[in-house]
């Protein structure tokens, strides 16, 4: 429990005292963030590129404490390529096709490394209990690694959003890699928090820095390794749904979002302004209550993870109800079309 403490409070105390040096880096490089539209939240120039100072402290600690495997490279060597996409996307934007490709690649060496989904549990068998992927494993992990990475991404709207539920998000996982025995996993998402949570200080409202993509394309990308590793193989009955529950506010913004496009007839990937912190926004509330708001559903769901990883098949079925009911309560509230946005936002 202490090594997993020091990686926690090592983690934090680097994001934190390298957080301004990153700063100063990024106003002399360019990566500023200028609002040039109505979906922006701030209206003054902000740098980014906030991610890179949790980038440093989560590399420094896993390699001081993680012994070197396989596995360990893919998931750094993958993480590394990423940082190095948002590097570059935060100074100069990249065509979306060729961020997908980079995606795609940085998931094919995590594959290639041995972090992938081979099999899942099967509830309704109760012989072997488990059902094999086989060569599927290889789309299906490529497929989640990209999916989480996007997420985080597009979940990254207000002041230490992204960061604040990415902090939560690996708490749940921690605490779920520790009842399943997970100890290098649990270094991971101890490091994992500490580094978005000693980054939050400069982040949250008013933000004095961004994480940019960044920032919040390594957290997806970490949290979709780790997950695999720490919840998709756990033995638990719904395995599963244990990381869609602490990564599911992100997961049913983005599902969310698709969906809405789609209906509206709009490209997949076109911003709009129809995402969960924009609805909030535009019924009144500040960003800070709206923050807390989605921290507060995050925490609950990564709770349901939680539950669920106690293997107590009645208990976490009536968790992915409860949720599933809620989930679509939510949308028949919000429907697919885009709030008015009547006030200034960045109240």
């Amino acid at each position: 429990m202490e090594k997993y403490l020091i990686a926690f409070v090592a983690a934090l105390a680097v994001s934190f005292l390298t957080t301004p040096f990153i700063k100063k880096l990024a106003i002399r490089i360019g990566a500023i963030d200028v609002p040039k539209d109505d979906r922006r939240v701030h209206d003054k120039p902000i740098p980014r590129l906030g991610g890179l100072a949790i980038y440093i402290s989560f590399m420094a600690v896993v390699i001081a404490l993680v012994p070197f495997s396989t596995k360990l490279f893919g998931i750094l060597a993958g993480a590394t390529l990423i940082v190095m996409l948002g590097v570059v996307d935060d100074i100069k934007p990249l065509p979306s096709k060729l961020k997908l490709l980079v995606q795609i690649a940085a998931a094919v060496i995590l594959v290639a490394c041995g972090v992938r989904v081979e099999w899942v549990t099967n509830p309704f068998d109760s012989v072997d209990g488990m059902i094999y992927l086989a060569a599927f494993s290889y789309p299906i992990t490529i497929f989640w690694v990209v999916g989480v990475t996007n997420t985080l991404n597009l979940i990254d709207g207000l002041d230490g959003l992204a960061a604040g539920i990415a902090s939560i998000a690996s708490l749940s996982l921690l605490a779920v890699s520790v009842m399943n025995g997970h100890p290098a996993v649990v270094i991971f998402t101890a490091a994992l928090a500490g580094a978005a949570i000693g980054f939050l200080p400069y982040n949250f409202n008013p933000a004095k820095i961004f994480m940019g993509d960044t920032g919040s394309t390594f957290l997806g990308f970490v949290l979709a390794a780790i997950s695999i590793e720490g919840a998709i193989k756990g033995a638990t009955t719904l395995a599963i749904a244990i990381p869609i529950l602490a990564l599911g506010l992100p997961i049913f913004d983005t599902t969310f979002a698709i969906i809405r496009r789609a209906v509206n007839g709009k490209p997949i990937m076109e911003a709009d302004k129809g995402h969960l912190h924009h609805r909030l926004l535009a019924l009144g509330l500040s960003q800070k209550q709206v923050v807390f708001t989605l921290y507060a559903v995050s925490a609950f769901l990564g709770l349901g993870a939680i539950v669920v990883t106690q293997d107590n098949p009645v208990k976490s079925i009536a968790v992915m109800g409860f949720v599933a009911a809620t989930m679509v309560l939510a949308v028949s509230q919000m429907g697919f079309q885009e709030p008015e946005h009547k006030r200034k936002l960045d109240q």
